[in-house]
């Protein structure tokens, strides 16, 4: 079993302001029902990435969603979950335009995802994916480190967002797979 995470290829600085710019956007054309912005022309943004939108008020979430698979570009990934992020997470309401204000807005580019052992697993670096059966649990590198979880509960913590035993990590047909992520700080969304 391959255990080692590749970093992802890491974006310019000026390609990631553009992401953050267009999640930003994304976010407040969604929310205000507008139409939504295009992808900026930047090389860097037609390749194909795995990507998270983040949404919080105050330090606290607001809406996550994002889609793992490399399959589309990341710029386009971004528009996607931004629109996701903002009105389809079910564990909130969609987001309304009151709220548009105090929205901060996180962008992850992913790396590919490799199957890992619970042992290899360093909470801060790595995101963790567990999967058994029609059961799936996510959780982005930055969780462990704004939970202060170590190794153990960072792999219990992914196995209770699947909605398995909090050791699932444990059992043989349990699968967990790791990834890494490009983090682009959260800043309000635009309101304009």
């Amino acid at each position: 079993m391959n255990s080692t995470v590749a970093e992802p290829a890491l974006l310019s600085p000026e390609a990631l302001q553009s992401l953050l710019d267009l999640a930003r956007a994304t976010v407040a054309a969604a929310v205000k029902g507008e139409r939504l912005p295009p992808v900026p022309e930047l090389p860097e943004l037609r390749a194909p990435r795995g990507v998270f939108v983040s949404l919080h008020v105050e330090g606290d979430l607001r809406g996550c969603l994002g889609h793992i698979e490399p399959d589309q570009s990341v710029g386009e990934a971004v528009r996607r979950m931004a629109v996701a992020s903002s009105r389809d997470d079910p564990r909130f309401p969609p987001v309304g335009p009151d709220e548009l204000e105090g929205l901060e807005v996180e962008v992850s580019v992913l790396s590919p995802t490799v199957r890992i052992r619970p042992e290899d697993v360093v909470p801060g670096r790595d995101g963790l994916i567990v999967q058994r059966g029609p059961r799936t649990g996510v959780l982005l590198p930055q969780v462990a480190t704004e939970q202060g979880w170590d190794r153990t509960a960072f792999l219990r913590g992914v196995c209770q967002k699947a909605l398995l035993p909090a050791d699932a990590w444990r059992d043989g047909a349990t699968e967990l797979f790791a990834f890494r992520a490009q983090v682009v700080p959260a800043r309000p969304a635009a309101r304009d």
